[in-house]
This record gives C-alpha cells, sequence and structure tokens, in this order.
C-alpha cells in the first residue's frame, strides 16, 4: 500500500456567498379558509381565543401537542378574528419567540391587535419567567407599532391561564 501525499494551494480561492441581484416583492396569501360562528367571530375574552385554538389550531395536521406551538391571532378594529399565523415551534419545555416574528404578520395584513397564544405540553398552564418576558417585551414592540398586545394566552390540558387577567398588563 502506498501513500500519497495531497498538495494543498498555497491560498484557497475566495468564497463569497450569491448576492441576490434584484429585490422581490413578498406577498401574503391565505392557506386555508377558517370558518367561525358567529359567537367566536369576537374574540374579546381568553375564553374565546382558547375555543379558536382548539377548533382551528389543535386540529392541524402538523400540530404536535408533545411540543410548544406559538400562534397569533391577528384581530381587525372590532376585535374580530381576521386571521392567525404560526409565530414558532419548540421542543418539550421551550420556545423561542422574537417580536419581529410575532409582528411582521400582523403588519403585512394590516392588523390592529394581536392575542398571542401557545401551549404547555405539560398540561400546567402557569406562566413560566420567560412567559413573562416574552410578554412584556411584546407589549412594548406592540406601543412603538400601534398594534395592541391583548392577551397572552398559554393553553394547557383542560385550563388556560391568562397573562392579562393575571395582571401582566399594564395600563
Amino acid at each position: 500500500m502506498q501513500l500519497e501525499l495531497l498538495q494543498f494551494p498555497e491560498r484557497l480561492p475566495e468564497v463569497r456567498p450569491k448576492a441576490r441581484p434584484d429585490p422581490v416583492e413578498y406577498k401574503v396569501v391565505s392557506l386555508r379558509e377558517c370558518p367561525l360562528p358567529e359567537a367566536l367571530q369576537e374574540c374579546d375574552s381568553p375564553q374565546k381565543a382558547v375555543e379558536y385554538w382548539h377548533r382551528h389550531i389543535a386540529t392541524l395536521p402538523s400540530f404536535n401537542p408533545e411540543v410548544e406551538t406559538c400562534v397569533a391571532l391577528h384581530l381587525n378594529t372590532r376585535r374580530r378574528v381576521r386571521g392567525h399565523h404560526l409565530v414558532a415551534t419548540g421542543t418539550l419545555d421551550t420556545l423561542l419567540v422574537h417580536s419581529r416574528e410575532v409582528y411582521r404578520a400582523a403588519i403585512v395584513a394590516a392588523s390592529q391587535a394581536v392575542v398571542l397564544m401557545h401551549n404547555h405540553p405539560s398540561g400546567d398552564p402557569s406562566p413560566s419567567e420567560a412567559d413573562i418576558r416574552v410578554t412584556r417585551d411584546l407589549i412594548r414592540a406592540g406601543q412603538i407599532l400601534k398594534i395592541e398586545l391583548l392577551d397572552h394566552v398559554i393553553v394547557g390540558r383542560a385550563r388556560y391561564s391568562s397573562l392579562r387577567e393575571l395582571g401582566y398588563f399594564y395600563a
């Protein structure tokens, strides 16, 4: 068996990432229609948001109840649901949520308000310190954007927690 020595060039060629030569146009499209009964069209309470969750989010084929999933409900000025978008899917006990991801679709969809929702796979809807910290950051970001964060609802197995009802929202 004979070994050959590999010859390396003295200087490696410079690799540059390809820059996009032209700007692109973005468009928001609806993925599917989510018909609502008259009682659910107005999302003015955490109970109605949880009903929306169970009717539309938890029934998605891609929804995995074993990991944390964060969704933003988009509302118009009359607090009626215009739609929702999946913000992030996490792990068993962790979810990475940034205000940019929450408000991006809300800006494009011209939403007046947002209700943030996520599940706790453990079944205990008690908010963690991270949940409270993210909520406060989102409240401040929403104030700057003039898109109100109405509530942050955590869905458990048989119960839910509303951070607004728990007093984590300030006037």
